[in-house]
């Protein structure tokens, strides 16, 4: 299990703090998320609280559409998010800010209340499953609000999340997907993959295939057949689809079975 709903409140007074110190001209910035700026993001992140605080009070919107693959799923959740921050843009970066404050505490409330080892209300669909703990849940929520701040951090040059308490959370929380980025990939049985995400703000995960899928451990692996590692800026980046692959290897290192180590940068930690 991965603790995270004790970071909820403060990775959203540091929202707070950031969105309250930026100038004027900082709101229209470009980012990685491509289409949106600084402003665009912070009114997904409000809306991300909205829609938690909905499903807290049993509220559920309908899909406008079948939704029969995962590709349907996505170019739904896309379709809701460019509505919202199309509309969002008639609101003030203040008010909007206020609204953020409002309804993170809120927001936060409710992720401490839940039943961590509780089936979650929708699976965690990057990592291959079809049901997910609750606990996973949260820390995919988690993920969400640690790497869209730090989308409007990169794009304002202001930096104050990259630290081992919240940067490894979101991390580890990340490699979950490993298993299913390789459900395609096979090799010998007890053949060891070891993903470093270097620096003391990172770790060390250890992929193990057992000759029907892939095994994810943090404990350490004898002998492993392939090694990758990744700084953290480059990581959180490839894995929330902010860089390419062939960007990320510019600044990867490989050891042993480089081909095998490097189907690693496929792993999609988001909805896209």
């Amino acid at each position: 299990m991965i603790h995270t709903s004790h970071l909820f409140p403060i990775l959203d007074q540091k929202l707070i703090e950031l969105l309250r110190s930026l100038k004027e001209e900082d709101w229209a910035k470009p980012t990685l998320a491509k289409l949106w700026t600084v402003k665009d993001i912070a009114a997904h992140l409000l809306d991300t609280n909205i829609r938690t605080l909905a499903t807290r009070d049993n509220y559920f919107t309908r899909p406008d559409r079948e939704i029969h693959s995962y590709q349907d799923l996505v170019a739904y959740l896309n379709h809701l998010n460019a509505v919202w921050v199309a509309a969002a843009k008639r609101i003030s970066p203040k008010v909007l800010t206020d609204f953020l404050e409002i309804t993170g505490k809120q927001h936060a409330a409710s992720i401490t209340a839940l039943d961590l080892t509780a089936t979650a209300p929708v699976p965690v669909a990057w990592a291959g499953e079809q049901t997910s703990k609750m606990w996973f849940h949260v820390a995919r929520e988690y993920t969400e609000k640690w790497h869209h701040q730090q989308q409007i951090r990169d794009a304002v040059g202001i930096q104050g999340i990259m630290t081992r308490e919240l940067f490894f959370p979101c991390i580890d929380t990340f490699m979950c997907g490993l298993p299913h980025t390789y459900r395609n990939t096979t090799a010998s049985v007890g053949t060891v993959i070891q993903i470093i995400i270097n620096t003391e703000i990172g770790g060390n995960w250890f992929l193990a295939y057992n000759g029907n899928n892939w095994d994810l451990t943090k404990d350490p692996q004898p002998n492993p057949t392939a090694l990758i590692s990744i700084p953290p800026d480059i990581a959180w980046k490839l894995f929330s689809k902010g860089i390419t692959a062939a960007e990320a290897k510019q600044h990867v290192s490989f050891a042993g079975d480089a081909k095998l180590a490097e189907v690693v940068l496929n792993l999609l930690a988001v909805m896209a």
